[in-house]
């Protein structure tokens, strides 16, 4: 991987310009600028051009550059597809698969958020994110030297009979150079879904940067149904060199608590039965489940997973567990780490949604049950965990007479007691359409950080894939990470405006 090169200045003499004054005005182009670089990654030619004026224009002139070039017929899914592509670029995935990489893991988030927002918003998060992307690279030239994507090397890439092999070995290996090759010569000639299918495992198979690997593996993927398969080559290189993130020495020649789940995973889908989809929803067995997750070590949760399918009971039943009970650790402690036990969920999820093959999907399911508790005992080192639980959602006295208004004012000031609000206001017939709404809008006008995006997203579209006994706990819990009506606007919000304006 190689340094970005800064750009040749040359002054032209004024005498010389002539009629092309007005030019004067402009960043002159020197010949290093026409010629790309044969150290660094090539991108498409259709969208090199977006990608190099994200690149070089200003932080403080980029989202009226950008509103510009959209008023002349850019469109949405170029710029999407430009600020996914700088990102895999020119972030490096390194210390760990998070802090500034989040420009990466961001976008999907940020996408979802758009489609699903009012038509008149709909530019907010991207230009929110274009915004971050600069940040974003500004700290990887202060953190990583300025770290760019290398051109691959085209004389290690295997053949495609040979790419898959050598890509698994290399991953199996930890062996990044190996990797790169071997996933680049994947992207030519190998089907994406079938490519992906490896990400899948691959992303869930340790815990190091606390979900992250997983999150951009469905992230990514996502991305990619959206920009096409057409950029994928770059992107898949990032991925594979951000799931062989790790600590200290080869993972391989260890015995790590981050890889041992699912070492034993990968032995244990075998003593789940055939039929293991065809059980039956059982809302005890939800509650069973729920109660190792806030107890049990993770060798006690896949053990009870594996239990409870052999039993049958629906895959649904366990994984309303594993989402509700991530949001419950969100609500006892809403911080960093317990809210990225709810983005990984909603990762995993993907993933065993989005699989064609029986043991990944296994996998998807062993794994997320592993990670909750994992998780929870992460969140000891962040501080009190309050004894909270979904039930006590339940209990609460609070009076009936509040409004979707009054939740959001209340998040400010009382997030838990807002929490309960939002429980009860549901279990009343309160439309769960106007609380997410307006969880979306607020995101839009006041959201600040990727993980507003990345939470939001997430919960905002799990919110349907749990069975609907339990969403209204699963909503609520998750409120008190939510934007509330008391925070300040985001000032990208007016620049936004008057970009188009």
């Amino acid at each position: 991987m190689s340094t970005r090169r800064s750009f040749l200045q040359t002054t032209l003499a004024a005498g010389a310009l002539g009629d092309l004054a007005f030019l004067s005005g402009l960043s002159p182009v020197s010949a290093a600028d026409l010629k790309a670089s044969k150290n660094v990654v090539q991108l498409a030619p259709e969208i090199e051009p977006v990608v190099r004026m994200i690149e070089q224009t200003p932080r403080e002139r980029l989202l009226e550059e950008m509103a510009d070039r959209i008023k002349k017929g850019l469109s949405y899914a170029e710029v999407l597809a430009a600020l996914q592509l700088a990102g895999v670029k020119n972030v490096e995935p390194r210390p760990s698969v998070g802090h500034k990489f989040h420009t990466v893991l961001v976008v999907n988030s940020a996408h979802l958020a758009s489609v699903a927002g009012p038509k008149e918003h709909r530019w907010l998060p991207l230009f929110w994110a274009l915004d971050y992307y600069k940040s974003a690279a500004a700290r990887d030239v202060r953190e990583r030297g300025d770290w760019t994507m290398s051109a691959v090397d085209e004389s290690a890439i295997p053949s495609s009979q040979h790419a898959r092999k050598s890509f698994l070995n290399a991953m199996q290996s930890w062996d990044e150079s190996a990797a790169d090759v071997a996933v680049a010569g994947l992207a030519r000639t190998a089907k994406l879904d079938d490519i992906y299918e490896m990400f899948f495992r691959l992303g869930a198979r340790d815990f190091r940067s606390i979900g992250h690997k997983a999150i951009f593996v469905a992230n990514s993927y996502r991305a990619l149904q959206t920009i096409g398969e057409q950029h994928a080559e770059p992107i898949l290189r990032s991925l594979a060199y951000a799931l062989l993130m790790h600590e200290g020495d080869n993972p391989q020649k260890r015995d790590d608590e981050a890889d041992r789940p699912y070492r034993r995973n990968v032995e244990l889908v075998n003593t789940i039965r055939d039929d293991w989809k065809s059980g039956q929803l059982d809302p005890e067995a939800t509650r069973e489940f729920l109660q190792v997750l806030r107890k049990g070590n993770n060798q006690e949760t896949c053990n009870l997973a594996i239990e409870q399918l052999n039993q049958g009971v629906s895959p649904q039943s366990i994984w309303d567990a594993m989402l509700v009970g991530s949001s419950e650790l969100l609500m006892r402690q809403p911080g960093i780490v317990a809210l990225h036990s709810v983005t990984t969920s909603n990762a995993l999820y993907f993933a065993y949604k989005t699989s064609q093959n029986d043991e990944t999907q296994r996998l998807m399911l062993l794994q997320n049950a592993a990670f909750i508790p994992m998780f929870r005992d992460a969140m000891q080192s962040r501080g009190s965990i309050a004894d909270l639980s979904i039930e006590k959602l339940q209990q609460s006295k609070i009076e009936d007479n509040f409004s979707v208004d009054r939740i959001f004012k209340d998040l400010g000031r009382e997030p838990i007691s807002a929490a309960a609000e939002t429980y009860k206001f549901l279990q009343n017939n309160g439309s769960p359409q106007e609380l997410i709404d307006t969880a979306r809008l607020l995101v839009f006008l006041k959201g600040n950080d990727a993980h507003d995006y990345k939470f939001s997203s997430a919960v905002l579209e799990d919110f349907q894939h749990v069975s609907p006994e339990w969403r209204n706990f699963y909503l609520a819990a998750n409120m008190p990470k939510m934007q509330h009506t008391q925070s300040r606007d985001n000032d990208l919000v007016q620049r936004t405006r008057d970009a188009f304006a």
